[in-house]
């Protein structure tokens, strides 16, 4: 892709109408404002860029209604971008992957593993989609940052043809520009954004979210700040703070069809077999085989939600650590780096797993009903039910 070329899809991108920015808005409702009890010690943001330098970017993509139209719509879908040292860096971070379940997936994981670090941004959007922002950011890539050299992108995916006409790919290389030149620091909005914008969740309208911990480490503040793109759980299993909240939802607010076909005919995609991409970011020391233990423990996020993974599910998950500025070894020279002594990972572990929790339970809450292809229309997590159900089972909080 000649630079012209790009320059041409980047001012596409920028010109786009209606695709909002990564930052949330003042009216946000999170988990915490409904008094869902969370432990840790959550960053300024309680996000994914609490760990300095990540910029988080999205497109939404909304339009259209009633019957599915293949190349027309209706169109529920995204681009999501992080960016671990922000846009502007050239700078590569150590990083790991890892998957509880591998019915998904992640491009650029083989060669981010033998080398133990990746230049580019993590991307988010969905399954049919893969390719051509994995394109597009191979072309941003080679023509601004690293000019002649090859790449293996980092791109993720999970489903959302039960509401989107996945099969139109209506995702273009000037999204995936537009994501990665709007990213920014600060807050971050959730739910139907990005990537996101057509997800389920425990058979509630899934989507984004994230979270962050502090945590202390021989007198010294680290954070690790999670991002989530959620598809994935079936409602009996779902438990908010350890309340039953899909037994005790059972056959209410379920997904439904307005029309002729069933929501079956929308995909062959069983319940529950949907996926969850999990990005961690830290700013703690850590090398690449570190990170891919740190990456596991988002299974355990997911644990805590009440998920057991299903057959079908694709879960695959990324960590990256910003602490250390020399990653690779120019022109063969020997290089040094800071790392965490194994004995003190366990603070970690514990942080990564409870932000992913909150960012799954923000996503829960956060997401708004939507309706799609077919009148296929999947409801939110109810609010007051949600209190209501936290009280009964003595798990109610202080709205904050």
């Amino acid at each position: 892709m000649h630079y012209r070329r790009f320059a041409a899809i980047i001012a596409a991108g920028l010109a786009l109408a209606g695709a909002p920015s990564a930052a949330a808005s003042a009216d946000t409702v999170r988990a915490r404002d409904l008094g869902v009890p969370f432990a840790g010690k959550p960053g300024a943001n309680n996000a994914i860029t609490d760990v300095a330098g990540v910029e988080v970017g999205y497109v939404s993509l909304i339009s259209g209604e009633g019957k599915l139209e293949r190349g027309k719509g209706p169109v529920r879908t995204g681009v999501t971008a992080v960016l671990p040292r922000g846009k502007d860096s050239r700078t590569p971070v150590y990083a790991g992957w890892e998957t509880s379940n591998a019915a998904g997936e992640m491009t650029g994981t083989v060669w981010l593993e033998e080398r133990g670090y990746f230049d580019g941004p993590v991307m988010i959007t969905n399954t049919h989609s893969v390719g051509v922002v994995r394109d597009a950011v191979v072309g941003w890539l080679a023509d601004v940052k690293w000019p002649g050299a090859w790449f293996t992108p980092v791109v993720a995916e999970t489903y959302d043809g039960m509401l989107n006409d996945i099969n139109g790919f209506h995702v273009k290389p000037e999204h995936a520009m537009r994501a990665i030149q709007t990213a920014a620091s600060g807050p971050v909005a959730e739910g139907n954004v990005g990537g996101g914008v057509g997800m389920q969740c425990f058979g509630f309208k899934g989507g984004t979210g994230t979270a962050s911990r502090v945590i202390e480490m021989d007198g010294k503040a680290y954070t690790v700040g999670v991002l989530v793109q959620c598809n994935f759980g079936m409602r009996p299993w779902l438990r908010v703070a350890g309340a039953p909240v899909g037994e005790e939802l059972a056959g209410k607010y379920l997904p439904e069809t307005r029309g002729t076909q069933t929501a079956a005919a929308n995909t062959g995609v069983a319940p529950g077999d949907g996926s969850i991409i999990v990005v961690m970011a830290t700013d703690a020391p850590m090398l690449p085989h570190q990170l891919k233990r740190l990456a596991k423990r988002a299974a355990a996020g997911m644990g805590r939600m009440g998920d057991a993974g299903s057959n079908g599910s694709g879960d695959i998950f990324v960590a990256f650590s910003t602490a250390n500025a020399n990653v690779q070894s120019v022109g063969g020279t020997v290089i040094s780096v800071e790392t965490t002594p194994n004995d003190k990972l366990t603070l970690i572990f514990e942080a990564a797993t409870q932000a992913t929790e909150e960012a799954i339970t923000n996503v829960l809450v956060a997401a708004e009903t939507m309706t799609g292809a077919n009148g296929y229309t999947v409801q939110r997590l109810p609010h007051a039910e949600l209190r209501a159900i936290l009280k009964k089972y003595g798990r109610l909080a202080a709205a904050k």
